[in-house]
């Protein structure tokens, strides 16, 4: 006959044999290794931020609507500085609703900026209030998102993360090729090693390669680019994935082996661009930039540009 084998019995058997924890091998099993904290921790499937500014993302994320000015208003009555809600707000964004189209519910996202310089442009009274609606924003686009699918950035395989090295040439190669999962893994890379100005000059050229989504590609490089020079390029990892991301939205088959509409004006502009000479400048085209765009990025020194 089974004896009921309960959460006491099991611990008066461990004290008994005086097999407690830290004291001695765990009971009935002996010879286990010891299991220290941080490995009882499973890996997270979706992306999470830094310790810091993790659970006021969760906050916002976790608040229902009709709730969340009020509790707000009350974190900000106890401490909560504008900054760090400023920042948990762009993240929770970024985390929660899916850039594709990149537009529509996607611009509670484009807009944090906007409503930032609306904050900085509005009497002393009024600071709050712009935050505020970008707030409510963000969870009508957020419910959207749960109604669509309920797409949440997942987290990264720094397994297949690439050295600093190998970065910015698979990235590109990811890019040019429209390769999600590499490209996802190149920019986690890039993003851990490259300067600010050189994330930007790769992401303009992405940006403005085609016109699907109507430029709004465009407006999510430029507005991320001034997000986060406001919050700190220390959240850039998560942000610039999901800017990847974006970036690679089509319908149908890959770009790069056919000749689809959105993609004609950019790759004229590009052939437009090579004829471009500045004068009297002797500065090279930036040799780290992918060969397909680089023209882009000759520095004219304040002189005009002449077409031969």
């Amino acid at each position: 006959m089974s004896i009921p084998f309960n959460r006491r019995h099991f611990l008066k058997s461990c004290a008994a044999t005086g097999a407690w924890w830290g004291l001695a091998d765990p009971c009935l099993f002996p010879g286990l290794p010891t299991l220290r904290a941080a490995e009882s921790e499973l890996p997270s499937k979706f992306v999470k931020f830094s310790s810091k500014i993790e659970p006021l993302v969760r906050f916002l994320e976790e608040t229902p609507r009709r709730r969340l000015l009020e509790e707000v208003a009350q974190r900000i009555k106890k401490g909560t500085s504008y900054g760090e809600l400023l920042t948990a707000l762009f993240l929770a964004g970024v985390r929660n609703i899916q850039p594709r189209s990149v537009g529509f519910k996607f611009h509670a996202v484009l807009v944090v900026n906007s409503a930032h310089l609306a904050s900085q442009n509005s009497p002393d009274s009024d600071r709050w209030l712009p935050i505020f609606w970008a707030l409510d924003y963000f969870k009508s686009s957020q419910a959207r998102d749960v109604s669509e699918g309920d797409w949440t950035l997942p987290s990264v395989d720094n397994r297949l993360v690439p050295s600093a090295s190998d970065a910015l040439r698979l990235f590109s190669e990811a890019m040019d090729q429209w390769d999600e999962a590499k490209a996802n893994s190149a920019i986690a890379g890039l993003a851990r090693s490259a300067s600010t100005e050189d994330l930007f000059d790769v992401f303009c050229g992405y940006g403005a390669r085609d016109f699907r989504d109507i430029g709004h590609k465009a407006i999510y490089v430029a507005n991320g680019w001034r997000t986060l020079q406001t919050i700190g390029w220390q959240h850039s990892e998560p942000v610039l994935r999901s800017l990847a991301y974006a970036l690679l939205e089509r319908d149908g088959g890959n770009p790069a082996n056919n000749d689809y509409e959105a993609d004609r004006p950019g790759r004229s502009n590009l052939q437009t661009l090579k004829k471009f000479v500045p004068v009297g400048v002797t500065e090279k085209p930036n040799p780290k930039l992918p060969k397909s765009y680089s023209m882009c990025y000759v520095r004219v020194a304040g002189k005009t540009p002449v077409i031969k």
